[in-house]
């Protein structure tokens, strides 16, 4: 399976630099975002990007939208499973386990969702939004897994709420 997503993911972006090579480019080469993002490269470009918009929105939306639909499948198998078998208290505990990861996946493509979009469709779009959207893309996920797991266990919740009432 990792070697299918290595090259699933070497087949789809593979294309994308050679894309880019054939642009000529005469605008400033300052990049607002820390890292290479390939919507604000294909900007600088003077020549057509319609090709490269299209098929960098096509890989977006096939990587993120194929991904999806096979975790909501594997989701729903797994919860078709446990209730059917389970007692419960075995089945709350099962839904508590499944919304956490379903809050993971939200918090992992929703930024990167909202950037693609803004960076293709929202012309009149502040910088300073798409600056924001890059880093919290990079940022929250990472930032926010270890929050939403702990958040399962009632002894850390309890520790949490405190935290925030005093």
């Amino acid at each position: 399976m990792g070697l299918v997503a290595v090259l699933r993911a070497m087949v789809i972006i593979l294309p994308l630099p050679f894309l880019l090579k054939q642009f000529r480019y005469s605008r400033a080469n300052v990049l607002s975002h820390s890292y290479c993002l390939h919507q604000e490269v294909m900007k600088m470009g003077c020549s057509d990007i319609t090709v490269n918009s299209i098929y960098g929105l096509f890989t977006k939306l096939l990587t993120m939208g194929l991904d999806s639909l096979l975790i909501f499948l594997s989701y729903v198998m797994i919860l078709k499973t446990v209730l059917s078998i389970a007692s419960h208290a075995e089945c709350l505990r099962a839904l508590n386990t499944c919304v956490s990861h379903l809050c993971a996946v939200l918090l992992f493509y929703t930024p990167e969702i909202s950037l693609s979009v803004i960076h293709r469709f929202g012309k009149g779009s502040s910088p300073l939004l798409q600056v924001l959207l890059g880093y919290i893309s990079l940022l929250l996920p990472p930032l926010m897994n270890p929050i939403v797991y702990s958040v399962k266990s009632k002894h850390l919740r309890v520790r949490i709420i405190r935290v925030f009432i005093k």
